[in-house]
This record gives structure tokens, sequence and C-alpha cells, in this order.
């Protein structure tokens, strides 16, 4: 009896615990969801604002598929918001088969809220000074781009196709973006001019830029590896005197022409690349002979590193 009686309260702990973790795991998802519609609604009236107040009225174009959307609107007259549409749809096919059916999902909902957003809101014509038609068309465009990806779609599929490609043909997604978009300037400086072309350029490189800010944040970060003789001291600075966490590695030292090895530990930091400069000045004071790798990190989650540091 007393048994059934403590497996019972077991089961009822078990029960309250399985109910608590479901409950998390709702919230967490909810939290989520409400940040990546509200991150994918600002990327799309920020794109249309670069698109209908800059770029359309002044028949400049960007790269993607945006850019072969203002091309070819420019040249048929056709209706961008219908070529937007129609352009990404196989980009979208094979974003499911890339990146799954979440993603073509929310990249299909976010290509037609830009749509609907260029038809539907009435976006002045803010100016029409080519330098700043290029720049802030550009930097609009990107930003709307950067906050859609920051949301878990895209509303141009020109990345989704490189990812794919550098996948089947060994090439970089850098290098892929790159031939892509010439074809595109190409085209431009061809059907319409050199002048837009150049012009083009300039907007795509506002773009580009803007897109990397939106996407890596505001602070650079380094990942440090540091390994010394002197590492309890070195980890004992990073903690104390500079307030960031560090991660130990258990690691061989090799070294010499008969390969001697002995056991080390190995120490991980991520730092601002502002710190950067104090933490090789505090390593100097320890030991010069400290033996470092910095790599750059595009963002950190959790840990320190997004503490304020202690003050000394």
């Amino acid at each position: 009896m007393l048994l059934r009686f403590f497996n019972s309260l077991i089961d009822s702990e078990t029960t309250a615990y399985r109910r608590a973790k479901k409950y998390y795991a709702l919230k967490v998802t909810a939290k989520s969801s409400i940040r990546n519609t509200i991150l994918i609604l600002i990327g799309i009236f920020s794109a249309a604002f670069g698109l209908k107040g800059f770029l359309m009225t002044n028949r400049f174009i960007d790269g993607g598929v945006t850019g072969i959307s203002l091309l070819i609107s420019a040249l048929s007259g056709i209706k961008i918001y219908l070529l937007i549409i129609i352009l990404n749809i196989p980009f979208i096919v094979l974003g499911y088969r890339t990146m799954g059916l979440q993603f073509a999902v929310k990249t299909s909902l976010a290509i037609a809220g830009l749509a609907l957003c260029l038809v539907v809101v009435p976006f002045p014509n803010v100016t029409d000074d080519n330098i700043l038609v290029a720049v802030f068309g550009g930097f609009f465009l990107g930003a709307g781009i950067g906050f859609a990806i920051r949301g878990g779609a895209v509303i141009d599929g020109t990345e989704v196709l490189a990812i794919y490609l550098s996948r089947k043909a060994g090439a970089t997604v850098g290098d892929i973006i790159i031939i892509i978009n010439a074809l595109i300037f190409g085209a431009a400086a061809y059907f319409l001019s050199v002048e837009i072309a150049m012009y083009s350029m300039i907007t795509y490189l506002a773009a580009s830029k803007t897109l990397d800010f939106i996407i890596e944040g505001i602070e650079e970060y380094v990942g440090v590896t540091i390994i010394s003789a002197l590492n309890e001291e070195i980890r004992e600075m990073i903690i104390n005197k500079m307030g960031r966490g560090v991660t130990i590695y258990a690691g061989k030292l090799g070294y010499g022409k008969k390969g001697e090895t002995r056991d080390i530990d190995i120490i991980y930091t991520v730092i601002t690349r502002l710190e950067l400069n104090r933490l090789n000045t505090e390593i100097e004071k320890i030991t010069p002979d400290a033996f470092m790798v910095m790599t750059r990190v595009k963002d950190t989650k959790g840990g320190m590193i997004k503490q304020r540091p202690l003050k000394h």
C-alpha cells in the first residue's frame, strides 16, 4: 500500500514536470514566433519603402531577384509586385528542398506581404537626387532583407539559389552571388544605360553593407584561443579583470623535432573587438610567450559576452 502511494506520488511529480516543460516550450515558441513576425513585418515595410520611395521612380535596380524584377519592370512596364511573386516562386520551391517546409512557408508569406505592401501602402517619392536614391534606396532595401532574414525568412531568393549551387558546384556562396549580380548589372548597362548600372552598383553596395550590419549586429565579436604555460593566471585575469567568461579545453602541446608532447589547458574566450587591445596588453603583462589565435565571431548568445564587463 505504501509502495503504491509512493509510486503514485512519483507519477504525479513526473506528470507535473512534463506539463511545466511543455508549457515552457510553448512559451518559448510563442515568443519566438511573435519576435520573428515583428522582424519580418519591419523588413517588408523597409524594403517596400526602399523600392517605392527611391528606386522604382528613378529606374535604379539592385542585385538578386529584386534587381531582376526592377529591370524587367523598367523595360516592360509589368508591375513589380507581380514580378516579385512570380520570379521568387522557383526559389521558394528550392528553399523548401534546401531549408525545409517552415522556411518555405515563412518566405512565401514574406514575399506575398512585400508585394501587398507595394500595392497598398502609398509611399512618397522621397528624392530624385541620384546619389541619395542609390545610397538610401539600397540602405532601406538592405535593411528590409536583413530584418526578414533575422525573422527566419527571405524576401529575395538569390541567397537560396547561391546556397543550393554552392552545394552542387563546390563554389562559395559569395562567389555565386557575385556572378549573378555581375550578369544583372551587365544587363542593366546594356538595356538601360551605363550610368544607371553604375548608380545601381552603389545601391547594391549600400544594400549589402546594411544587410551585413543588420544580421551581424552592431558589435563585432572575436573568439580568442590562448595557449600558455601560465594558463591559470590568464584565466583569472580574464574572469576577474575583464569580467568575461572562459572555456577550458584539455589539450596536448606538440613541438620539437622529435614531436614531444605534454598535457596543457587551452583557454577560449569571446570578447568584443574593442576589448581586444586590452586583452593583448593584460596577457603581455603575464607572459610575452602566449600563443593566441583570433577568429571573427558573427554573433553570440548566452554567457557573459553581452553583459557589461567589470569596472576597475
